[in-house]
């Protein structure tokens, strides 16, 4: 994997990505080319039209990561790729189409784009029919020897063995007299020299997955390892980078004490952050007014009560504030105290249940970032009640607060609608993740990731 801004992207993403960003400029380029010869005129230069091909392949680049084109689904799945790929690019070319109907003449020509959306459907579609095989071969994967062979080793098959996983176990050695969970483990007394056998496997990455690591960590060994030019690896870290979320079953304080992430920068970034929230809050209350106006009064209509809901959430540092929603639950919804909401609940009105799934109902939320208690990314915002019991119940619970909650997250694109305390345990790693390595650069994926789950809303409730 290669690190941007502190967020780790996989390799065969990056190659796939900067393949496809060569065959919209092509697309882009051809269907100018195509136009400028049906109406008899010259194309020009090249370089006379590079701001308006960068531009369309800009814009169609983003609407592919936005709907998730490059999402673990969509790298293993032809049907899958199609599908997200024919809807991405209809995006762009509406988006560009709008872009040229308010700026005429100094953008791409809209009679050329029906020619770029079919040229780039084929290439793009055909660029993964020609290398998808090879991103699912163990050439892209990196080759990765496991100290160990108890629980956590087993935990690393098991994630290895998934499809999209970005590496190869190619061997285990169980460092202990313990009996191992990893049948094909070999003992580190059969190996006379480590580093050695490591090369002999063509490792590039030694992870230590080491049950008990007191008086059991093999520095001679990992000395050597790491001088001969192979990445060693800490079991947690480990995680982090494949999984995308720290993993609560293996963290102790001293890893996350003394690893990288909730550095000081972040103070720039943080005003950056605030900065862009205000413009952005700004500009879509003012451009969604109408829509919250509309939907407010059909809530009226649909049931008895208030159009819009308050309730108090815990926010940064664990201060409470006053949350705004359009109402979608009956206003008896929590009269016997707060509950989560279930797949098919009851307390959901007619209404209500539209406005969840493609979520309108977290527009006026807008308002609260305006106001500066929320951010548009950041950790789910709990009620009180929730965030006691959680608090008790999982550990690090209360580091979530650290940063501002968010309309959308890290937590909230990458698992579905959380209703128990599992469920919460699972979007803790995810949110520890976000508050351990946000950058605007992660703000911005989570941003244009969002669009996938209000376009599939396959965790809403």
């Amino acid at each position: 994997m290669i690190r941007i801004f502190k967020h780790y992207i996989p390799h065969a993403v990056l190659l796939l990505g900067l393949l496809d960003l060569a065959l919209l400029l092509l697309a882009a380029d051809l269907a100018w080319v195509l136009r400028a010869d049906q109406i008899g005129m010259d194309s020009g230069h090249l370089s006379a039209r590079a701001g308006p091909l960068s531009g369309f392949a800009a814009v169609t680049l983003t609407a592919m990561i936005s709907v998730g084109v490059y999402g673990p689904d969509a790298l293993r799945s032809m049907r899958f790729a199609g599908a997200r790929l024919l809807v991405a690019v209809s995006l762009a070319i509406l988006a560009l189409a709008l872009l040229d109907f308010l700026l005429p003449g100094q953008t791409y020509w809209r009679s050329t784009l029906l020619y770029a959306m079919g040229l780039a459907i084929a290439l793009l579609v055909l660029n993964r029919l020609v290398t998808g095989g090879l991103l699912g071969t163990a050439a892209f994967r990196r080759r990765v020897i496991v100290l160990g062979a108890g629980v956590r080793a087993q935990r690393l098959k098991s994630l290895a063995a998934r499809e999209e996983s970005g590496f190869a176990l190619v061997g285990f050695i169980n460092m202990s007299d313990a009996e191992p969970q990893v049948p094909e483990a070999i003992q580190r007394a059969a190996i006379p020299d480590l580093s050695r056998y490591v090369a002999d496997l063509g490792a590039s990455e030694v992870v230590l997955a080491l049950e008990e690591r007191r008086n059991a960590l093999p520095l001679k060994d990992l000395v050597r390892v790491k001088t001969a030019g192979v990445h060693v690896n800490e079991f947690s870290s480990f995680m982090e980078r494949e999984t995308g979320r720290v993993d609560l079953d293996t963290l102790n304080p001293s890893w996350l004490i003394f690893s990288d992430g909730f550095s000081s920068g972040r103070a720039i970034s943080s005003a950056a952050k605030r900065l862009f929230d205000i413009l952005a809050s700004s500009v879509l209350l003012l451009a969604t007014f109408p829509l919250i106006a509309m939907f407010a009064a059909l809530v009226k209509l649909d049931s008895d009560g208030p159009a819009f809901f308050r309730q108090q959430r815990v926010g940064l540092y664990g201060q409470p504030f006053e949350l705004v929603k359009l109402r979608s639950m009956r206003i008896d919804a929590e009269k016997d105290g707060a509950k989560w909401a279930q797949a098919g609940d009851p307390r959901i009105t007619r209404i209500g249940a539209f406005i969840r799934k493609v979520r309108i109902d977290e527009l006026p939320q807008v308002w609260t970032v305006l106001r500066g208690h929320m951010s548009f990314v950041g950790p789910r915002p709990e009620v009180p009640q929730f965030v006691a019991d959680l608090d008790r119940q999982l550990p690090y619970y209360a580091e979530r607060h650290m940063v501002k909650p968010g309309i959308t997250g890290w937590a909230q694109i990458n698992y579905p609608y959380g209703a128990s305390t599992e469920d919460s345990r699972h979007k803790l790693e995810y949110d520890l993740y976000y508050a351990k390595n946000y950058t605007p650069f992660l703000d911005l994926l989570i941003m244009l990731q969002t669009l996938r789950v209000i376009l599939w809303p396959e965790g809403a409730r």
